[in-house]
């Protein structure tokens, strides 16, 4: 199966494009209020506003300020240029100055160092939690995601730990990822990688073994090769090589770039399938900061491997042996 890379960070909408989420936010516009008593009723609805362009029209039918200045920041993520974006987004924060997909698209086109990255995205998560509002957040946590309105502040918050997790500044990047969890147990951003990685590059190792505990039926490379590294540290060595066959059969990719026999490219894959070398690389994104600081568990496995491979020789042998003894 093919999964969309939550690596490459953009302004536009986690895993959908703008036009998509545009769409859902207008079909929750138009059947709001309404009841409907059965999936038929809903259905038979919807199947006299969904012609070509009839939503779009639906929905942008006495737009609030707040949502024309989201439309106009969709249209922004959407622009065939900066010029075009830039003056879109501004149009935006007129009509809206908390308009946080508008607030980021900015900072992604003007912001000319990390630091200056990090304070516009800031400014973004501050003004997404005062157009949610206290009281909505906190009703609403554990949902988040699934209400179209909350993934401009998600999309801000995930945008931000991932700059502060690249400057290493790993305090901060985990307290932002943990909250996304709070608010978003379900983790359809797929924060839980990059959180893992920033707590074994911080050294809490018991956090890390509880959010491998908390998501155990994760098959994914970056839980395979993050429990690989999180039993290493806690001095668990059965437990550590258990953890390596697992994860070399998960995707044994991951070594031959841990190990340098393969560079890493230096560009994110946007796409990946599971055991690919895409999937590799976004693993190793996550967590190679947190190997490098342990050169003793990269020396480990590569002394397993080695160890691993030269087991399946002789076997070879013996078998090729034995095979020629039995046809004298």
């Amino acid at each position: 199966m093919t999964k969309k890379s939550a690596a490459k960070k953009t302004a536009a909408p986690h895993g959908r494009t703008p036009a998509t989420e545009k769409t859902m936010r207008n079909l929750k516009k138009v059947i709001q209020g309404k009841d409907f008593v059965t999936i038929e009723d809903l259905n038979k609805f919807l199947s006299t506003v969904t012609g070509p362009g009839s939503l779009d029209a639906l929905g942008d039918a006495a737009l609030s300020p707040k949502e024309e200045a989201q439309e106009l920041a969709f249209d922004a993520m959407e622009a065939g240029n900066a010029a075009e974006a830039r003056k879109l987004a501004k149009r935006a924060l007129r009509l809206d100055a908390d308009c946080v997909d508008a607030l980021m698209l900015l900072t992604n086109l003007d912001a000319d160092s990390p630091r200056e990255a990090i304070e516009g995205l800031q400014k973004a998560v501050a003004a997404g939690g005062r157009s949610l509002g206290a009281s909505y957040i906190r009703e609403n946590t554990g949902h988040f995601w699934g209400l179209i309105e909350t993934r401009p502040w998600m999309r801000a918050m995930e945008q931000l730990a991932g700059v502060l997790r690249s400057q290493g500044i790993y305090l901060d990047a985990i307290r932002i990822y943990e909250r996304m969890l709070e608010l978003n147990p379900n983790d359809n951003q797929g924060v839980r990688d990059p959180l893992l990685g920033a707590y074994l590059a911080a050294g809490d190792v018991a956090a890390a073994g509880g959010l491998l505990k908390k998501y155990k039926n994760d098959g994914s490379a970056n839980f395979a090769w993050g429990r690989v590294l999180e039993r290493f540290l806690t001095g668990d060595p059965e437990g550590a090589s258990a953890a390596l066959a697992e994860a070399r059969a998960a995707n044994g990719h991951v070594e031959l770039h841990l190990m340098g026999r393969k560079p890493i490219p230096k560009s994110m894959p946007e796409m990946y399938s599971m055991g690919s070398e895409e999937e590799a690389v976004l693993c190793l994104d996550n967590l190679l900061a947190a190997w490098a600081d342990h050169k003793e568990a990269v020396l480990w496995v590569a002394q397993q491997c080695a160890a691993v491979s030269a087991d399946g020789a002789k076997a070879a042998r013996r078998k090729r042996s034995s095979g020629s003894q039995r046809a004298q």
